[in-house]
């Protein structure tokens, strides 16, 4: 972690006159600072070439100069370097190189600092976690004991980024308040400051307290843009994202993500990760090279000891020669091939990274749609409903064209909330066909019922032909389904008045698996398509522009029935020319349904039918919901069928009247401050099992559906919702035998 290596290089370098102690010119120990200098700043500013470059220098001046004290600095610079460049190996080495040399000299404060960087560098390992708190508290004792209280300071927010990054955040806590401690009684520099308030904002993070975390992180957010701290500044909008993202903030998780993209581009380029290689490749085979001399050196030494014979001598130098192109050759071969890989190993990570923020922002989109869907739900629950009940007012008979109007504008605003949600899933690949029993001629017969009232503002007909040889009783999907057939048949009489469409269902084939391929056919004799328009309308709000219709829409309808007919394998065919109509084609497969229940039978085939009986005999409902206005829909609805009921404005108040009366059903309403509907069933379950539980919801039910019957919830009712289904649920759910009144 560059962060936390960072900020120890920093305060040891500024101290290096309190550590130099050895008998050495002024000019060498200038020599030796300057290139401590040039090696620091070129770390900070992440160029690791000139560092790389500048540490080495320094071990061979230091080497020459005996000074025990600069040749430890070189090697804790480049073991921080190399580990910062994912060589964590080659990193270690130099390290525990620099520890080497501070025990020679027997230096505590050495001892302590080579002690903390090994730390450092261990800490980032799982394997070797133990050994780095070891070495942490080695240098804390030394510290100390030596009363070096902003030393401590460093070590203690390296020791807390630790215990936070491997979830003990209770040693964390008490790490970070002794580190505080410290600030409030010594001058530590500002900068130091941010690290501990940053680390604060990671703590709350990891406990779950979002609240104090974004609060702690947003405190910083103005100075470290002020002084573009780009480490910090790459941390504090990483959490802040994630902690946006927690309280559903989705516009501030974005700008977070954005300013955490742009530092993390300016502290890594390729450009600059390949100068670190091409440095580390020639610091790599400086190194080779000097051991490849001082090994000849030897052998020569060795050869003149043991014979002058110039034979002998020829045949040693020709050898030297082959071993040393031998080695060439195979330094260059994986030079090369170390180049490649690392050149892979970078690109896959770009991808890595660009495929996590496109999943943090289709997971922001989906929520954000998903809480837009609810919110718009809720007031067309009210509006439907109250034109509904205004519509069926003997006394409003003069406005009930005006009323119709009304009701058809809401559910055409519903229809078009469930589009662009509809789109957004379809693009998150976040739907899935499901495998339930249904009745095919039921389906059309209710998709035909929804278009009533648009074929008589029309004024066309709709004519339905179905194959005898298709299976009624099926098994599949009928929503998604009835969505394709739908938008077809809703686009084919937007742009025909006075004509005709026609829905036709043929056979195609049957396979040995009982698969029916059915072909089905939606026709009109409206205006008709031209043919450069005609690939066109299948994208995202997109429409053909009629000069003989006023109607506009969202231009979303055949984008849907193109990607719904995607989950079934299968494509949508067009046939149409200006002034002879359009006809819209597909194939899918059905499956018949072979296990019939008498049950399912009867639903299917008295779909619109009420079980009155059960509305009989003074039933008793109570209705939950914390929206005034959907309270008294719901109430009035209930009323026409001689249904008494009650009413809860909360969770909590439901709970209260379900224990102190006896209702025979309840309406519950999800989303409620304080309790919600869940948290409510559930509480209501532990004292009464048997009270049916309906949720009246508008909530997306796809997102939701399992946790709600979960709950203790037996049934769904989604709104807003169409008045004869509401009552059959609610009929089907109550018990026969009559109930206690209040």
């Amino acid at each position: 972690m560059k962060i936390k290596g960072f900020i120890i290089l920093l305060f040891f370098v500024f101290n290096i006159p309190l550590l130099s102690g050895q008998n050495i010119l002024n000019y060498q120990k200038d020599t030796l600072r300057a290139l401590i200098d040039k090696s620091n700043r070129a770390y900070e500013a992440y160029n690791y070439k000139d560092a790389i470059k500048y540490a080495s220098t320094l071990i061979d001046k230091s080497k020459e100069y005996h000074d025990d004290y600069h040749r430890f600095l070189a090697y804790d610079i480049l073991g921080g370097i190399y580990s910062e460049t994912d060589d964590s190996i080659q990193g270690r080495i130099f390290s525990e190189k620099a520890l080497e040399i501070a025990k020679a000299t027997k230096s505590d404060s050495l001892i302590a600092w080579g002690s903390l960087n090994l730390a450092i560098l261990y800490s980032d390992n799982v394997r070797t976690y133990d050994q780095a708190i070891r070495f942490f508290k080695e240098s804390i004792a030394i510290n100390e004991k030596l009363e070096d209280l902003d030393q401590l300071y460093l070590i203690y927010i390296s020791l807390a980024w630790t215990y936070i990054d491997n979830n003990q955040l209770d040693e964390a806590y008490d790490i970070l308040n002794k580190a505080k401690s410290i600030s409030e009684k010594e001058k530590i520099d500002p900068l130091n400051k941010l690290y501990i308030e940053l680390l604060y904002g990671k703590y709350y993070y990891a406990k779950k307290n979002y609240v104090r975390a974004k609060r702690q992180l947003e405190s910083i957010t103005e100075e470290i843009d002020k002084d573009s701290i780009t480490d910090i500044a790459i941390e504090v909008y990483k959490n802040l994202a994630d902690v946006y993202y927690k309280t559903n903030e989705p516009k501030n998780a974005f700008l977070s993500l954005k300013k955490y993209n742009r530092y993390k581009q300016k502290a890594y380029t390729l450009e600059k990760i390949e100068e670190t290689e091409k440095a580390r490749a020639k610091f790599d085979v400086k190194q080779a090279q000097n051991d490849l001399k001082t090994a000849i050196k030897e052998k020569e030494y060795s050869d003149e000891l043991i014979s002058k014979s110039k034979s002998l001598t020829t045949i040693l130098i020709i050898a030297t020669v082959i071993l040393l192109i031998a080695l060439f050759g195979f330094f260059l071969f994986f030079r090369t091939r170390r180049k490649y890989i690392d050149h892979l190993k970078n690109y896959n990570e770009e991808l890595i990274v660009a495929k996590e923020k496109a999943e943090k922002l289709s997971k922001v989109q989906t929520k954000f749609l998903s809480t837009v869907s609810h919110e718009l739900r809720t007031p067309l629950y009210g509006v439907i409903g109250i034109s509904t009940l205004l519509k069926e007012d003997p006394e409003l008979k003069a406005y009930e064209e005006d009323l119709e109007s009304l009701k058809f504008s809401a559910d055409y605003l519903l229809a078009l909330i469930n589009e662009v949600l509809l789109i957004s899933k379809m693009d998150a690949e976040a739907i899935k066909l499901s495998k339930t029993p249904y009745k095919l001629d039921t389906l059309i017969h209710s998709i035909t019922r929804s278009f009533e009232y648009g074929l008589k503002q029309s004024k066309n007909k709709l004519h339905i032909q179905i194959d005898r040889n298709i299976p009624n009783s099926l098994i599949g999907d009928p929503v998604r389904l009835s969505q394709i057939l739908m938008n077809l048949v809703g686009n084919a009489l937007k742009f025909t008045k006075e004509g005709n469409v026609w829905i036709a269902l043929n056979l195609i084939s049957v396979s040995k698996k009982g698969f029916y391929k059915t072909s089905f056919t939606i026709k009109d004799d409206g205006p008709g398509i031209p043919i450069d328009k005609q690939e066109v309308i299948f994208h995202e709000f997109t429409q053909v522009e009629n000069a003989n219709h006023s109607y506009k829409g969202t231009g979303l309808g055949l984008a849907i029935v193109k990607k719904l007919l995607k989950l079934y394998n299968s494509k949508i065919h067009l046939k149409s020319a200006p002034e002879h109509g359009s006809e819209f084609n597909f194939s899918i497969n059905l499956k018949k349904n072979n296990q019939k229940t008498k049950e399912s039978d009867d639903q299917n085939n008295k779909s619109d039918d009420v079980d009155q009986t059960k509305l009989s005999g003074n039933k008793h409902i109570l209705i939950v919901d914390d929206n005034k206005i959907n309270q008294k829909i719901t109430q009035k609805i209930l009323e026409k069928y001689n249904v008494k009921s009650s009413l809860a404005n909360d969770g909590k108040q439901a709970v209260e009247m379900s224990r102190k009366y006896k209702y025979d059903l309840i309406l519950m309403d999800i989303n409620m401050p304080e309790i919600n509907g869940m948290e409510a069933a559930i509480m209501i379950r532990k004292f009464d099992k048997n009270i049916p539980i309906i949720a009246l919801t508008a909530v997306e039910l796809d997102e939701m559906r399992a946790e709600i019957k979960n709950s203790g919830i037996n049934d769904i009712i989604h709104k807003p919702y169409d008045r004869s289904e509401f009552i059959k649920i609610i009929a089907k759910n109550l018990p026969t035998e009559k109930s206690k009144t209040l």
